[in-house]
């Protein structure tokens, strides 16, 4: 697997995405919900924007945090690194 010189650099094989104007209600729906659920981490936003896009697109998620996508995203399928 290679990597494109330059900004933004991605290394090949990987997919990278536009923004979706779909998946911002989820993100704004999911993250609300953590916070009032005692969430304190303001860098979770990340999983939320990924997990969204996610599920608006029918994309599946490689992560190692199943709990979190699983309780916020349903429908999100997930690949998880044994």
């Amino acid at each position: 697997m290679g990597l494109h010189r330059g900004a933004g650099a991605v290394p090949t094989g990987i997919a990278r995405l536009k923004p979706l104007p779909g998946a911002t209600t989820p993100v704004a729906k999911a993250f609300v919900q953590y916070r009032r659920s005692g969430g304190l981490k303001n860098k979770a936003l990340g999983d939320f924007l990924i997990g969204a896009h996610a599920a608006v697109s029918g994309l599946p998620v490689l992560t190692r945090d199943i709990r979190r996508y699983t309780a916020y995203f349903p429908s999100v399928r997930l690949v998880a690194p044994p």
